[in-house]
């Protein structure tokens, strides 16, 4: 079954909007909304998938599993909708039904796909859960552990879990072993018993708003997204001082967007749903310390941005705004097809070593724009900036610039941008022209066209073309 949603009308208003990077809360909704019930979805065409599947790729017993795991969900949302939705619609639930929706179409069965598929019963239990549904059930941990999303893990041993729920705590047995009781308040579950982990949060960056979940835990948080293919390095596990850095860092974060504008906040309060902690970059010290930093965002993981840990909230802000506008883009491609070009990588991009599709470009250059918006804002508007930080935020938002200035050409000149994919490029045009009313001093601009003029030699040398 398509998961392919009919094209959704977006007003021209709020289409030029997000083609300057901005984007008010109707825009922000209408995509949060697309996202959303493409996942449900997504969630419904795995179900028919498997029922459509062969008897040696999906078992008699396997099936009627999963319809008592389906049947507990439609149980947790007559309770209470949101709840239960704060789970189906958690980010990195997608990667996981998008492998197994591809192992029960895509040929011969993997051998970890019973596994798979299992895990929609913890996916089931974890939305009673936080619906505050009684239920009993029996799960199967993954080697020693347990993983409920969004609530964390249980270290068990291997094998068959029972779990019992009354609305507010919920008990853990296994065969002999002391049972691990688990408290559960207002969606967050916490427990006295140390072979219980809890997944860490962030505070809501806007009063009202939810805690963003820093899942170190989900074991579907990095699966088949191909970290290492593009730059990322790979997840890991966060100590207590580690979740103190991130705490740290994030506690300004918030100021310093607005500093950005207020759609700078908004739209991270409006898209931002999870963070997975990735480990430091090659070439890093263990404590992460330095300039090297990595992040990215998926496709099919809406909300979630994968990243290494920013060195300071200056910088955690900045990766805040670069990734949300890829999340941004990708989820106004999928309501509105914004060209109709190939996928073959041919394109010069400053920013990358190797050639780049012309949907990565457009990604690419839609995310550096913003970054050189919110730069200049920073170095013009941080008002207790030291001049280390305000000449940093002159040299980003200059290179910035430079570089997607190298691109425009190639965007704009494009035959097959569709009518909103046109919009969205002249918007990007306004804003390049417009952030040139307010220079950075002098000397900035210079070492920026060298930067880029050096990284288009080195591009040409390394592809062995000119063309650029």
């Amino acid at each position: 079954m398509s998961t392919a949603l009919p094209p959704r009308a977006l007003p021209p208003r709020a289409l030029r909007e997000l083609g300057r990077t901005e984007g008010d809360a109707e825009a922000l909704e209408l995509l949060v909304r697309d996202q959303d019930t493409r996942r449900l979805v997504l969630l419904r065409a795995l179900l028919d998938a498997a029922a459509a599947a062969s008897v040696t790729v999906c078992p008699p017993d396997l099936l009627d599993r999963l319809h008592e795991d389906w049947a507990l969900l439609a149980a947790a949302e007559r309770t209470d909708r949101a709840a239960a939705r704060s789970v189906l619609l958690y980010p990195l639930v997608g990667p996981w039904a998008e492998r197994c929706l591809n192992a029960l179409t895509a040929g011969p069965p993997l051998p970890e796909l019973r596994t798979d598929l299992g895990h929609l019963g913890a996916l089931a239990a974890a939305a009673a859960i936080r619906a505050g549904l009684p239920f009993a059930t029996r799960l199967t941990a993954r080697g020693a552990v347990l993983h409920l999303p969004l609530l964390g893990a249980a270290h068990l041993g291997p094998g068959s879990v029972d779990l019992l729920a009354d609305g507010e705590e919920v008990r853990l047995s296994q065969g002999r072993s002391a049972e691990v009781f688990v408290r559960v308040d207002s969606g967050v579950a916490s427990s006295l018993d140390p072979r219980w982990l809890p997944v860490p949060a962030l505070p809501a960056l806007l009063p009202g708003g939810s805690p963003v979940p820093l899942d170190d835990l989900d074991p579907y948080r990095a699966a088949g997204g191909g970290l290492e293919r593009h730059g990322l390095s790979g997840t890991t596990r966060l100590d207590d001082d580690g979740r103190k850095t991130w705490a740290a860092s994030w506690s300004g974060v918030e100021h310093l967007l607005r500093i950005g504008g207020e759609h700078r906040s908004a739209e991270a309060a409006a898209l931002l749903r999870c963070l997975v902690p990735l480990a430091p970059p090659p070439g890093t010290a263990s404590s992460g310390e330095g300039a090297a930093h990595c992040s990215g965002t998926r496709r099919e993981a809406f909300g979630a941005i994968l990243s290494s840990r920013p060195t300071d909230a200056v910088h955690f802000a900045s990766t805040l705004v670069h990734e949300l506008q890829h999340t941004k883009l990708a989820a106004l491609s999928a309501l509105l097809p914004l060209h109709h070009e190939d996928a073959a990588p041919r394109h010069f991009a400053p920013w990358r070593p190797d050639p780049r599709p012309f949907d990565g470009l457009l990604q690419g250059a839609y995310s550096h724009i913003a970054l050189a918006d919110y730069w200049q804002r920073f170095a013009l508007g941080a008002e207790r900036a030291t001049f280390s930080q305000r000449d940093l935020a002159w040299s980003e938002h200059a290179r910035r610039r430079e570089q997607v200035g190298a691109v425009l050409p190639v965007l704009a000149g494009s035959g097959a941008l569709t009518p909103e994919g046109r919009v969205i490029v002249n918007e990007m045009i306004t804003l390049y022209h417009r952030l040139a009313d307010w220079p950075p001093p002098m000397g900035h601009v210079a070492r920026a066209r060298a930067y880029v003029a050096t990284a288009r030699v080195i591009w040409q040398q390394r592809n062995h073309s000119q063309r650029a």
